[in-house]
């Protein structure tokens, strides 16, 4: 080989180091990483459900933190990297909306619920009557009230029936508060305290615990879980995506996993 031909293929050998680096300081396309949802603790199985068949229809995959709605708000509100958000009540949303942080065009309602009063299984009692002032109070004897923190929706939720429906001041001072709706229902199935409040959907899917009464719809503001697209402190969020995912949750097939999991439409 001459020293000509030499310089030459070195020349080359440079160019393809060169566009090897150039090519892998490229940006990635937002579809070549999983999309990132932040989503309500009590969605856990039905939006694990609603993941894999996403995955399997469309080939992008869905990477899914759960946490109560207070918890992930603020984190994102922080900068945590999630692309999708859905609140297990309007607040947390409208919190976020308020700081810019949500695609407000593409805010939909995907879902309604149910508060219930749960005990654990192996319990012999019967069903708690809501009506009577001192049933709750009885039940729990000398245990505590399972219920999730008053920043956390069912928290929420759950203090709101218990006013309206005048069992406050009886069990104000007996609660267990917990992070998250799922940790209340933890409590209950482990037997560590004789009642907690959850939500229906949380009942169907702790074999450990059964519904000791339901409470009135009218007791509390309508359980309602809203989704939006993150518009996230980086910039790199993946607004589109996180748009199409919402479309199958809101699509007959992605409600008709709602309902098999025991949600009801949206009001």
């Amino acid at each position: 080989m001459s020293m000509k031909e030499g310089d030459v293929g070195r020349r080359r050998v440079l160019a393809l180091i060169g566009a090897t680096a150039l090519a892998g300081c490229a940006p990635r396309s937002s579809e070549d990483r999983p999309l990132d949802l932040f989503a309500a603790a009590s969605l856990r199985e039905v939006l694990d459900a609603a993941a894999a068949q996403y995955d399997r229809s469309s080939g992008r995959r869905v990477r899914a933190t759960y946490a109560g709605s207070a918890q992930l708000a603020r984190q994102i509100a922080q900068g945590a990297p999630a692309d999708l958000f859905i609140s297990a009540d309007e607040d947390w949303m409208d919190w976020l909306q308020g700081r810019g942080l949500v695609e407000i065009a593409a805010r939909r309602r995907l879902a309604a619920n149910r508060l219930v009063l749960v005990a654990p299984a192996s319990a012999a009692a019967g069903m708690v009557d809501l009506a009577s002032p001192d049933a709750v109070a009885q039940r729990l004897g000398e245990g505590r009230l399972a219920i999730a923190e008053a920043s956390v929706p069912a928290g929420r939720y759950g203090r709101q029936a218990l006013m309206r429906l005048n069992l406050w001041s009886q069990v104000k001072d007996r609660l267990a508060p917990t992070a998250d709706v799922r940790a209340a229902l933890a409590l209950v199935a482990r037997g560590e305290t004789p009642l907690g409040v959850v939500y229906a959907t949380d009942a169907r899917v702790e074999a450990k615990v059964r519904v000791a009464a339901v409470f009135p719809t009218d007791a509390h503001v309508p359980i309602l879980y809203p989704g939006a697209p993150v518009r996230r402190l980086d910039g790199a969020g993946d607004i589109q995506g996180a748009q199409v995912f919402l479309d199958f949750l809101t699509s007959p097939q992605g409600q008709a996993l709602f309902r098999e999991f025991g949600f009801a439409p949206p009001v």
